[in-house]
């Protein structure tokens, strides 16, 4: 009986169960219900006993011998989601109650949880669940149990020295969170809420609150029993909590304004946003709700967080709000979208561009923005460096000290979401006058720490920043004396091959890494083959790409795509809309495969997507459509509306087409299957052999010339250098054992002497080895290709026995 799977063969079991007589199957239930509980949490028998125990709902549990037997029974099922059979539910919870027993706080959560998330839980289980106020929040979650034992501590407190009803006030409000079900909070749930937090004090409100939000999404306490089924219950929020909450972030926006505030919700609505398997996004809701409680909080930090969430959050629902919220904050200020966004951003306390000192005492803290991180050092007494907080810092100033590590964080943050913002303004046709420009971005404290990395235009002048001042190409100084003068962000379209390979060296020169490719970027400029198509580039398509990471990169791209299922449907291609230049590009995908299971997800979407072409329309041109799993593209046309015509290439800016063909790429180069060290085999059934070897092994597109022409200068700066040379489309290691060929593009590698292929797959986060100086971050095959090689040319001292076996 602990087989989980389930077919033919258990269903004989459960009717030959059923067709025993009553003792039998009271004593086949009590020795199960014993046996889960002896049996480690995660066994496979422990399902198959759930399943069991869940088909006999007619069991009789009042004769005093079973009352053990019920007890563990109860305990089984809080170790449940859900509990399908109700009425089986409703009757453990009543023989308990009808007993003057309490009921379990994790067998009142599963009660909850089925209420809420059954079909049928609000007409069967809302009587019961409505009487089931304790505990306040479900046990089981590490925000609700520290929240619970809290409250326990105020409970044992009365009498010594607490005030005799402050653990009911903080039970009443957190009753009061429950009941955040609707998408914004009510006037009159407002005011209740107000006046629960007036009674116990605004700072003790928020002193208590933001620690527990800060425990949000940490794992579950008490482990659920995973269904095999759909999303994993331990990596979601409980649904009666996620109310909680709801209510919870409502409520602190009801406080005064406090930057730890701003903080705390932000990370919540990131929390509640990160990606399950088999589910999507945790809890949109949630995540909505922290959005709702900034955009009500009038302080420059809950601003700066919905500014920088908005670079970051690619679920609609929530972006949606976030554009809301900042549109109707520009508009309340007279200002431009762009402008309350460039307002937004924080200095953090940095005093200087990308520095700032601060004193305990006589020990310094100097925080230093490095590239893309923020360091913070100390130095004691005397001056002197030190690797670690000193205990007097730790000692005397704890509160001061915990704010400047989480402004450091704060830093990051904001300098990941700000480098993101200017990588996208090259669409958005943005210039400035000198002055705003100066003071938004130049001399910015936090965002002059990348304006001063990037190349800019000055009333057509390139220009960058070194030494302290703007500099031309021949590092001329320049210092506009006309206030009227206009400031661009500079792109390599339009420039002659020459001027940019001199800005390149410049920025070498003066060991300027950039915060993403500008100088380096890559320039798509229409070719032979798309001028004899006319409207459409074939120059992306017939790739088979992996669905959900495509469908997570187009979405920080800007773009909008909708998963294929395996199902009867249509979709549109993948969209971005142009609105500065009337455009809409679209990318048409497809699904790619037939057998469940095998080709798509538990959930039925499709695991690949095969491409196909790259199109123009006006941006208010009627949608294109197609079946999710392939056929003809069709423009669904409403109301009498008449069809409209691709955009001829040639009419298509210069600028539109090489960013949009660079996005396409970038989706190409990322989730292509052909960069899978793991597919040599050509997955199911071995259908894509052939197009993981042209992928992996053949020519290189843009982005990776682009590298190539960077290792031709990287090089010959490493200490392998005289073990490597660049020929033709491979990096060639001489190691050891083997002479190896790392593929330029995928990062594949074959090695002598017959072109063996070699599998390494690379870490989570590649770092790449302390090359010295790079010109641009963010290449993250650059980095894979550089550890590969660092390991190849010293072949002897590899010991991964999966790499060893292949050598």
């Amino acid at each position: 009986m602990v087989d989980d799977h389930w077919g033919w063969e258990g269903r004989k079991v459960i009717d030959a169960v059923r067709a025993a007589d009553g003792r039998f199957q009271a004593a086949l239930v009590h020795r199960l219900s014993v046996r889960y509980h002896e049996l480690e949490p995660g066994a496979v028998g422990r399902r198959s006993i759930v399943r069991l125990l869940d088909n006999f709902p007619g069991l009789e549990l009042v004769d005093e011998k079973v009352r053990d037997t019920r007890a563990a029974l109860i305990r089984l099922a809080a170790e449940q989601e859900t509990q399908y059979n109700t009425q089986h539910l409703i009757r453990l919870a009543e023989l308990e109650l009808a007993e003057g027993r309490e009921l379990p706080g994790d067998f009142i959560a599963l009660i909850r949880r089925s209420h809420l998330m059954l079909w049928n839980g609000t007409s069967e289980l809302g009587s019961l669940a409505g009487r089931l106020s304790r505990p306040v929040v479900n046990p089981g979650e590490a925000w609700a149990d520290r929240a619970l034992a809290e409250l326990a501590e105020l409970g044992e407190g009365k009498g010594k020295g607490r005030d005799e009803g402050e653990d009911e006030g903080w039970q009443r409000l957190l009753a009061h969170a429950a009941t955040a079900t609707a998408a914004r909070p009510s006037a009159k749930w407002e005011r209740t809420g107000r006046a629960l937090i007036e009674t116990l004090g605004p700072d003790e409100v928020r002193e208590r609150l933001l620690p527990w939000l800060r425990l949000v999404g940490k794992p579950r306490t008490r482990p659920l029993l995973a269904s095999g089924y759909g999303a994993n219950p331990n990596e979601t929020f409980d649904p009666y909590n996620a109310n909680v909450l709801r209510g919870l972030a409502w409520l602190l926006s009801s406080l005064p304004a406090h930057a730890e505030t701003a903080r705390v919700l932000g990370t919540l609505v990131e929390t509640a946003l990160r990606k399950v398997a088999g589910l999507g996004p945790v809890n949109p809701k949630v995540a909505n709700a922290g959005v709702v409680a900034l955009s009500r909080i009038d302080s420059e930090p809950a601003l700066a967080e919905l500014a920088r969430l908005a670079t970051r959050v690619t679920y609609k629902g929530t972006l949606k709000l976030l554009n809301t919220a900042l549109d109707s904050r520009a508009e309340a200020l007279g200002l431009s979208r762009e402008e309350i966004e460039e307002l937004a951003v924080p200095t953090y306390g940095l005093t200087e561009i990308g520095r700032a000192r601060h004193q305990f005492g006589e020990i310094t803290a100097l925080v230093e923005v490095h590239g893309s991180k923020a360091v913070l050092g100390w130095h004691n007494a005397a001056g002197k460096a030190v690797k670690t907080v000193p205990a007097i810092v730790r000692r005397d100033h704890a509160d001061e000290l915990k704010e400047l590590k989480a402004a450091v964080k704060d830093i990051d943050k904001m300098l990941s979401a700000q480098s993101e913002r200017l990588d996208r303004q090259f669409l958005a046709r943005r210039s400035w006058p000198y002055e705003t420009w100066r003071e938004r971005y130049l001399d910015h404290p936090l965002v002059g720490t990348l304006a001063r990395r990037l190349l800019w235009t000055v009333d057509g002048t390139t220009v960058g920043y070194a030494d302290g001042s703007l500099r031309t190409l021949t590092d001329d100084p320049v210092d506009p004396v006309d206030q009227g003068a206009e400031v661009r962000l500079w792109h390599p379209v339009g420039h002659e091959p020459a001027a940019i390979v001199a800005w390149r060296d410049w920025l070498e020169r003066h060991e300027i890494t950039q915060p993403f490719k500008q100088a380096h970027r890559e320039v798509y400029l229409l070719t032979d083959a798309e001028r004899a198509t006319g409207t459409y580039s074939n120059r992306f398509a017939a790739h088979i790409l992996r669905q959900h990471q495509f469908h997570s990169l187009a979405a920080v791209r800007g773009w909008r795509n909708k998963l294929r299922l395996c199902v009867d449907d249509e979709a549109p291609p993948a969209t971005r809309e142009l609105p500065q230049w009337g455009l809409r590009a679209e990318y048409w995908i497809e699904g790619e495969g037939e057998e469940y299971g095998v080709d798509t997800t538990e959930s039925g979407s499709y695991l690949r997507l095969r491409t196909d072409q790259v199109r123009f329309y006006p941006i208010d041109a009627p949608d294109n459509s197609a079946h999710c799993y392939g056929g003809e593209y069709r423009m669904w046309l409403r109301d009498g509306a008449q069809p409209v015509d691709p955009i001829p290439l040639t009419d298509i800016p210069p600028l539109v087409l090489s960013e949009v063909l660079r996005d396409v790429d970038l989706f190409v180069g990322v989730a292509s299957v052909g960069n899978d060290p793991t597919w040599q085999d050509g997955g199911p059934d071995g259908r894509f052999r052939e197009y993981w070897t042209s992928y992996g092994f053949g020519e290189l597109n843009q982005s990776a010339e682009t590298r190539r022409v960077l290792l031709d200068r990287l090089i010959p700066r490493l200490a392998i250098a005289d073990r490597c040379t660049l020929e033709g489309r491979f990096l060639h290691v001489k190691g050891e054992r083997h002479t190896y060929k790392i593929h330029l593009g995928s990062g594949n590698i074959l090695m002598s002497p017959n072109d063996q292929y070699l599998c390494i797959v690379p870490k989570g986060s590649a770092g790449g080895p302390q090359a010295g100086y790079l010109p641009f971050e963010g290449d993250r095959m650059l980095a894979v290709i550089l550890s590969k090689a660092m390991m190849l040319a010293d072949d002897t001292k590899i010991t991964d026995p999966t790499i060893l076996s292949q050598l």
